[in-house]
């Protein structure tokens, strides 16, 4: 397609330009002329048959209405689609920091997507994978960028209208970046930083300094969630005990106060405030009474997030985000689009507790919203996995309802995928023996792919379920979805190849038990043959992994989970020569067989419907993996 833009076009030039390639079209004086306004009021794109015209107000609604321009002029030459924006602030959160560090490149392709679904706001989530000069260790080993990587997202995102916010951490969840020696000294506990040392805040100064020198934003997010055990470390031995209240609000005006001088305006998440305020310490007790004097104690110049990826109750978010209200400031809301289930997402919860919370946001007059996508336990689950639950909050953004057709057609347009067959990936985890939409987030897919074969600590909850069946079907949609999806090609190789494997590993355990205990050794003989193949499959499924990983992500993290797969490999030859041991008569008693398989249990409960929980080295043995 040819077109030529003409109008009020200043500082859209290079954004253009980029999607213009991302789209194959070319600019020339005698393709189809759109006229380009920059007004005030809703976006515009319209079409007369031979002219078009396209109206704006911010610079991502130019490349929002662009897109439909171009998605509507497919099928039509006559039309005119207008759009209100409902928020102000619309964007994801991508985690940078549980293993999986995203390149520029990545960034860059993730911008234009956002940008033709009119996304603004962008925020790479950077515990400790930023350059800090003072500190070599910060980030070492890590994948940390450079302050030129990050400046060079920034010049990106910039073209196509979008902030990019410096994203760290000034208290807890400082586990890597704690470790090391240097920071025997500003440690209170393992994963939080020590208050009211003189030595942390000269380290919180240079964080906030090289965090936010690459952007162009004034905003900067400093983090303050999860500090389960603050004052209970170090700070308890130097200064006794304290309120946490105090300790927390004591901190918060320390580290505002060093950002104020850098003239940034700091958010930071909520959760601490109404945790210390709840008898259970649970951030979603709507019984949670935080003092009045403590309110107005906080500093007025804070913006406070509310995380909430949750509930599917509307009323619950309106609850909530009336109570963040009483800060006295205009909270900003963050859901989630669930790529940390596990090693697939979980498109079941994303939609149902999305589609809750937005609603609330725009009957609550909430301004800014954002998506996070976490990586926790690994990030086994690729982010771009994640982009119709972007396209969701995108939706939302310019509806007051979202049309489903709408939806499926905008997301196909932004990002050449098919939504139905992304939503097809929510099948890993919402299995036989799953609640509908897989609201307790279970994670099968990811059990049954680390799992042992010979120790099965998960096999009497699966053992009555068709799981195998599930997979094998699984695998065969996908593989027709490759066809449909070229874009993402290497996703759906990759989770075409993953459903194989767990049609074949599924219940290979319970199989292997089953025979043992009925002294089945022309079984047992079968199903030992089968594993040589099984650890060709699970190789190709490394190997297929390793690409998609190297696609997007730095290198630094891959061997987290190339160590996984190895231990999978390693374990299969394992148990065939352990089952020939048996098979042979070179033993007597075969131990990992002769166990009574148990349910799996744990401190928490696992509700009906539920299958399993994210951690690693829960999975793959009952010893003491490390430490």
């Amino acid at each position: 397609m040819n077109i030529y833009f003409s109008g009020d076009l200043q500082g859209l030039e290079q954004g253009i330009e980029i999607i213009c390639i991302e789209l194959d079209i070319q600019q020339s004086k005698d393709g189809i002329p759109i006229h380009v306004e920059q007004i005030t009021g809703p976006l515009m794109a319209g079409c007369q048959k031979d002219h078009g015209v396209i109206r704006y107000q911010e610079k991502i609604h130019f490349f929002r209405a662009l897109g439909l321009w171009l998605q509507e002029y497919k099928e039509s030459n006559q039309f005119e689609i207008t759009e209100e924006p409902k928020f102000t602030a619309n964007g994801v959160m991508v985690d940078c920091s549980r293993n999986a560090v995203m390149t520029v490149d990545g960034i860059h392709t993730l911008l234009r997507k956002m940008a033709l679904m009119g996304l603004n706001i962008v925020m790479m989530y950077t515990e400790d994978t930023f350059t800090v000069e003072k500190y070599p260790y910060f980030g070492y080993m890590r994948g940390r960028y450079t302050e030129k990587e990050l400046q060079a997202c920034d010049d990106y995102a910039h073209q196509f209208g979008i902030e990019m916010v410096s994203c760290i951490q000034t208290l807890a969840h400082l586990t890597e970046a704690l470790k090391w020696n240097y920071a025997a000294k500003i440690r209170d506990t393992p994963d939080i930083l020590l208050a009211d040392s003189e030595e942390t805040y000269e380290f919180i100064e240079e964080l906030i300094k090289a965090a936010s020198r690459p952007f162009r934003s004034k905003r900067i997010h400093i983090g303050m969630d999860e500090a389960h055990q603050l004052g209970l470390g170090k700070y308890l031995e130097e200064y006794g005990y304290q309120k946490r209240f105090d300790i927390m609000n004591k901190h918060l005006h320390r580290v505002v106060s060093l950002a104020e001088k850098l003239a940034l305006k700091p958010m930071i998440w909520s959760d601490m405030y109404f945790r210390l305020g709840s008898k259970s310490g649970n951030y979603y007790d709507l019984n949670a009474n935080i003092p009045e004097d403590v309110i107005e104690s906080m500093p007025k110049n804070v913006q406070f997030v509310y995380w909430d990826y949750y509930h599917t109750d509307e009323e619950f978010y309106r609850t909530f985000l009336r109570k963040h209200k009483e800060f006295g400031s205009e909270p900003i809301f963050a859901g989630g689009v669930w790529t940390w289930n596990g090693i697939a997402p979980n498109y079941g919860k994303t939609i149902v507790t999305t589609n809750a919370a937005l609603e609330a946001c725009k009957k609550e007059g909430i301004r800014e919203v954002f998506a996070t996508m976490w990586g926790d336990n690994g990030a086994e689950t690729h982010p771009f996995t994640g982009l119709a639950g972007l396209q969701l909050f995108a939706e939302h953004g310019y509806a007051s309802e979202v049309s489903q057709e709408k939806l499926a057609k905008r997301f196909n347009f932004c990002t050449g995928g098919n939504w139905d067959d992304f939503l097809t990936l929510n099948e890993f985890d919402e299995t036989p023996g799953v609640s509908k939409d897989n609201l307790h987030e279970s994670h099968p897919s990811k059990f049954l792919l680390w799992q042992d074969v010979l120790l099965g600590l998960y096999d009497e909850n699966i053992r009555s379920l068709p799981l195998s069946e599930h997979y094998e079907n699984l695998a065969s949609r996908l593989e027709k979805a490759k066809d449909r999806n070229s874009n993402w090609a290497g996703i759906f190789t990759f989770y075409t190849q993953l459903a194989q494997v767990l049609s074949i590993k599924a219940d290979l355990g319970v199989k292997l038990k089953g025979a043992f205990d009925q002294n089945d050794k022309q079984k047992l003989t079968h199903l030992k043959d089968e594993l040589p193949t099984l650890r060709n499959l699970v190789d190709d499924l490394r190997k297929l992994h390793r690409s998609l990983w190297f696609s997007t992500m730095k290198s630094f993290g891959w061997e987290i989970i190339d160590i996984r797969y190895g231990g999978i490999l390693s374990r299969l030859e394992s148990a065939e020569y352990r089952i020939d041991q048996w098979l042979n008569g070179e033993i007597d008693r075969f131990e990992e067989l002769e166990v009574e398989r148990l349910n799996y249990d744990a401190p928490w409960k696992m509700p009906e419907g539920a299958l399993g929980r994210n951690s690693y080295h829960r999975i793959v043995t009952a010893g003491t993996f490390s430490g």
